[in-house]
């Protein structure tokens, strides 16, 4: 079997080394031939470095690199051009001064190339003199690929002045290549999200945005073509070693890693580092979550003004097309950046009304997430323990230790200060606080009970009515209903006038109906009530 290429993300290196490439040179082609000036989003660790690195390899002509591959046979001429390349990977951008190094020495080295260093100019400057030189000097038009533009930008999400100062720094420097069309041959760009208000999307009118392009939904990640095929034999590996199927590895490999979508077509797309770490180490591990916790994405949910039900990242969150293609650092909506950073995915599409359904692509986001969540909105960092003795409750039938330890949890929460408009009286500020305090007991149930392992639904509709939450073990089904100042006696009356246990008539398991009240006032559950509805 080839290596696989762990980590690699140099296509000359990979292709040295006879490491394992899955061949995404029909795209470099097309690319190429349809347009001069793009823009690329897909998640981090989602290939798009390699993908850079083919195309620097393809314009500089490096004809033997890329024997045996598609595009070996669709290109007939190949030219070599000036390269510049911008890598903003490995670096970190805390200190203000951080980017303009970076920017100052890429550029060094390509001055000492074409003979035009001015210690006098600005980056932006020094930019713009060396893209002429270069044209002047080979005759040829440059080429300009920027691997993760945003990386700068991301790094800085919760610093507003920094952010704003590589805003603008961007905005010079990469606003000469508007100025400078004659002497491009090719852009690139690629990042995680599309920043608004940086000069390369608003000044470059002819910048075609691929990243919900049918065409190119395949251009990064590995669709399960490319998975049954150039991965056949490591497939049946990870299947000897597991001791299952190769059709039931496939299945736990779709099931953990697939599930991307990046067009309305719906093509599944594999994350290709999960996939390649978990066919390498032969585990169904979770492995692109813990590459690095989005920990300013998670503070975001968790915060207090951000009224967001955790529900909606399962059952979908509908978003406008606008909406997923450019995003705001001021935008309170952080739905299109969990969505451009990969812990969203497409899961349907209106061709009508524009409207995009959002949700998790896999197990791996879904749980890495919902770990990651867990801690925020509790302020405890034994969730894990917690989650331990809930679930040997819920496999026991002990459902009042799993509502004692929930009531620990709610007990360590901090107090809640909610945003206050200033024309809000007396009433619409409780109204308010009510709210948060609700969003709260409700996001805290539900992370906690996902996070047990056990199938779980919520909002579970049927012809009476809809149950809060029904949690699945192998003995027993529960169906909880929850209620806030009111009684728990309501809330068991509600399960057997709606008929709750009716959908589990023909299902052996024991029913357990679980009626919860929440006090505002106490900020926790005040009381409930178990009765077995069916044995």
């Amino acid at each position: 079997m080839q290596n696989l290429p762990i980590g690699i993300q140099s296509f000359s290196k990979l292709q040295d080394e006879g490491a394992l490439y899955v061949d995404k040179t029909m795209f470099i082609y097309r690319l190429v031939n349809d347009a001069s000036v793009y823009f690329l989003s897909r998640p981090r660790r989602f290939g798009k470095s390699l993908l850079c690195s083919t195309l620097k390899a393809y314009f500089e002509g490096d004809k033997e690199l890329f024997k045996g591959l598609a595009i070996e046979k669709l290109e007939t001429e190949w030219q070599k051009y000036p390269v510049f390349y911008f890598d903003f990977n490995g670096e970190r951008y805390d200190l203000a001064e951080n980017l303009e190094k970076v920017l100052s020495r890429h550029l060094t080295q390509w001055e000492e190339i074409y003979g035009c260093a001015d210690p006098n100019e600005t980056v932006a400057g020094r930019f713009y003199n060396v893209i002429i030189k270069a044209h002047e000097k080979t005759g040829k038009r440059v080429v300009v690929i920027v691997d993760e533009y945003d990386k700068p930008l991301l790094e800085t999400m919760e610093n507003q002045d920094l952010i704003e100062q590589s805003r603008a720094l961007f905005k010079g420097f990469f606003g000469n290549l508007k100025k400078l069309d004659e002497h491009l041959k090719f852009v690139f760009f690629t990042g995680v999200t599309k920043f608004s208000k940086v000069s390369i999307f608003s000044d470059l009118n002819q910048l075609y945005d691929i990243s919900l392009d049918p065409r190119y939904e395949a251009i990064c990640g590995i669709s399960k073509d490319e998975l049954t095929t150039a991965l056949h034999e490591h497939i049946n590996a990870m299947a000897e070693h597991n001791n299952i199927s190769y059709d039931k590895c496939v299945a736990l490999l779709k099931q953990n890693y697939d599930g991307y979508h990046f067009s309305e077509n719906m093509t599944d797309i594999f994350n290709p580092f999960s996939i390649l770490s978990a066919l390498s180490s032969k585990k169904f591990g979770f492995y692109w979550f813990a590459t690095g916790t989005p920990t300013f994405l998670v503070r975001q949910l968790a915060s207090v003004d951000n009224e967001f039900d955790f529900k909606e990242l399962i059952d979908g969150v509908s978003v406008s097309i606008g909406e997923i293609t450019d995003y705001r650092p001021d935008n309170p909506n952080i739905i299109p950046l969990l969505y451009q950073s990969g812990y969203l995915t497409i899961k349907a599409f209106d061709k009508w009304a524009q409207i995009y359904t959002l949700a998790y692509p896999n197990e791996e986001v879904k749980y890495g997430m919902l770990n990651s969540l867990a801690p925020e909105i509790t302020s405890r960092g034994d969730t894990t323990i917690s989650l331990v003795k809930m679930r040997k409750a819920l496999i026991s039938k002990d459902v009042d230790t799993m509502l004692l330890i929930l009531k620990s949890v709610y007990a360590s929460l901090p107090y809640i200060k909610p945003i206050y408009r200033e024309d809000m009286d007396d009433e619409d500020r409780q109204d308010v606080l009510n709210r948060y305090i609700e969003r709260d007991f409700q996001n805290v149930i539900y992370v906690f009970f996902l996070l047990m392992g056990q199938p779980t639904y919520s909002e579970v509709q049927n012809a009476l009515g809809r149950a809060d939450c029904i949690v699945e073990t192998d003995k027993y089904v529960y169906l909880f209903e929850f209620k806030v100042e009111s009684s728990a006696d309501e809330a068991l009356t509600q399960i057997k006038m709606h008929e709750y246990a009716s959908r589990y008539s023909a299902d052996n398991r024991e029913v357990i109906c679980v009626g919860v009240n929440f006090g505002r006032k106490k900020r926790n559950i005040t009381e409930w009530k178990v009765e077995t509805c069916r044995k």
